[in-house]
């Protein structure tokens, strides 16, 4: 019997190229459910699933919000559109512009009020309504808070005029403070740092120290967010007075995320394009609050204004 050497195995025609395509598919698939953390995204989601009938109905409960606005261009407003709270005194939202600096009063669909300059101030990232007519703005690279009134008539606002607290947690660049959320009743300022690395803080006693009382005390939350890498930066924090819990906001990762009094996951709300009504992704969320009825808005760069209500 003769013996075969050298043999070379012969491919079917076609049959390389769909191994190849196979293989390509593959991978990108591995690339995406990494990147996007669809791991992590399915386990959130099947663990807020299981808990939704002892949550649901003492939370925000994310995934049950709707949109009402969707990507509203702000009127005389066209880029920067960064830091979003709500003033119940006046029932409309306040919203700041970074570069020029600016504060803008938006009312709930995202029509433009009024503006008023900011002068002397820089980089101004996040802003949060303290009640008491006070209002707390970041300016991101000197990390500072700069505490203002409620302007009552129009014109530019003079930053020297202000209290302001520097607190220099961490280096100066691009990459400080991002958003503010306050617990008025419990007097604590949550604060969040983008990235590099995503930072979050509790900040006890910033209404107090106004009055003299000189009583700060810093709390690293950093546990709260360790376990959360499927947000993968940090561009706002709320605080929700009437369930104790907080919401943060990730640009890159295009959701938002409720925890508990504990830092433990709630919920979360994606939004990309199809998930609560979104006609397309948002494109750079930058701030978020919700109103005093539960009703969730949130603005985007470069001018784009979004309103939610829980269905």
């Amino acid at each position: 019997m003769p013996i075969i050497t050298n043999v070379r195995p012969q491919w079917l025609p076609g049959a390389r190229p769909r191994v190849w395509a196979l293989g390509m598919l593959a991978a990108a698939s591995l690339y995406c459910a990494t990147a996007f953390h669809l791991d992590e995204r399915l386990y959130y989601g099947l663990k807020s699933a299981w808990h939704e009938n002892s949550w649901e109905a003492r939370s925000l409960w994310l995934p049950e919000y709707k949109v009402r606005v969707d990507a509203l261009p702000v009127a005389s407003v066209d880029d920067n559109l960064s830091g979003l709270t709500f003033d119940e005194r006046r029932n409309h939202l306040w919203a700041v512009v970074n570069n020029p600096e600016e504060l803008v009063a938006l009312d709930r669909d995202g029509n433009f009020l009024a503006r008023y300059p900011l002068k002397g101030f820089t980089d101004v990232e996040g802003i949060t309504y303290l009640g008491d007519n006070l209002l707390a703005v970041a300016e991101e690279r000197s990390q500072t808070l700069v505490i203002l009134p409620v302007p009552e008539r129009p014109g530019a606002l003079q930053r020297a005029d202000y209290a302001s607290i520097s607190l220099g947690l961490g280096s100066g660049d691009n990459t400080g403070f991002e958003g503010l959320g306050y617990d008025r009743a419990g007097d604590r300022l949550f604060v969040v740092k983008e990235h590099s690395q995503r930072e979050l803080y509790e900040i006890q006693g910033i209404k107090s120290s106004l009055h003299g009382q000189l009583n700060l005390n810093i709390i690293d939350r950093k546990e709260w967010i360790a376990d959360k890498d499927m947000a993968s930066d940090l561009s706002s924090v709320h605080f929700d007075e009437r369930t104790g819990h907080l919401v943060l906001l990730s640009d890159e990762a295009k959701m938002m995320l409720e925890l508990d009094s504990d830092g433990e996951l709630v919920s979360y709300r994606s939004l990309w394009s199809g998930f609560a009504g979104l006609k397309d992704s948002v494109p750079q969320a930058e701030g978020m609050t919700f109103d005093n009825k539960g009703e969730l808005y949130l603005v985007s760069e470069p001018n784009l204004f979004y309103a939610f209500e829980r269905q």
